[in-house]
């Protein structure tokens, strides 16, 4: 059976997940993902790429990497993960810089400890206090391990689309607009977005709803108030969607956060 746990603490947002038939569609998250493959294999494409972590694997996602996931066979999968903000990594690094994964799945013991402990600190609901130092040893391991790498780079359009589309989510997306904009025509707008990010502009103008859903929940523990200010149809509307990237309805995932 499908189950999905999830708790927050100290600004990080932990998933405690078993999952047999459920597939995550491509998505992408805007925090930094960092998980461990408990048992079972997970089974996912990220950059146009097949991954597989073991048990004892550590994946790493980068902010707004597209990606799906699901388990790789019939024997299903459980597995830990930790949502976490870029804002954060980079006042507990101490970088302005971004922060950027090189590896998706590695196999590190030290590390795996340190996500293992700081998300069961978090899923069992031990003290912030204590969560915000187990934050600074896992991203202190991070970098010291050289895992990671800094990348000041950030192409100049499509960041400006991006931010296009998240000042315009209650609405619907307005390709045209977008494009006469940049002076581009639709198609060569979609082919060079998706380029850029591995997912399509409307895919991503979905998920950044769906994000600020998340937000807005979290904010307020208001599951309507999401679906008005995220503009979305209508609370089966935003469930659907909500369940394809967090393997949970908005309904239940609030139901955690009590």
């Amino acid at each position: 059976m499908d189950k999905f746990i999830y708790k927050k603490s100290a600004g990080i947002t932990a998933l405690s997940a078993s999952i047999s038939e459920f597939a995550y569609k491509k998505h992408a998250h805007a925090e930094y993902a960092i998980g461990v493959t408990l048992r079972g294999i997970q089974h996912y494409t990220l950059d146009g790429g097949l991954q597989l972590s073991y048990p004892n694997g550590v994946m790493l996602f980068n902010p707004e990497q597209a990606h799906d996931g699901m388990a790789h066979d019939e024997t299903g999968l459980d597995y830990v993960m930790l949502y976490i903000d870029p804002q954060l990594i980079s006042d507990v690094s101490g970088t302005k810089d971004i922060v950027r994964f090189s590896n998706p799945v590695v196999y590190d013991d030290r590390l795996e400890q340190k996500i293992l402990t700081l998300s069961h600190a978090i899923l069992s609901e031990k003290d912030e206090a204590l969560c915000s130092e187990l934050l600074l040893s896992l991203t202190d391991h991070l970098i010291q391990t050289k895992l990671s790498s800094y990348d000041k780079k950030d192409n100049a359009l499509i960041r400006k689309v991006k931010n296009m589309v998240h000042g315009s989510l209650e609405n619907v997306l307005k390709l045209d607009d977008i494009c006469k904009e940049l002076n581009l025509s639709k198609y060569q707008f979609i082919r060079l977005f998706k380029a850029h990010t591995g997912i399509s502009p409307y895919q991503y103008f979905l998920n950044c709803k769906i994000e600020r859903a998340k937000q807005v929940i979290e904010k307020n523990k208001d599951i309507y108030a999401a679906v008005t200010e995220c503009g979305f149809v209508d609370l089966t509307h935003l469930n659907k969607h909500f369940k394809s990237v967090y393997g949970t309805t908005a309904f239940e995932y609030i139901s955690h956060l009590n």
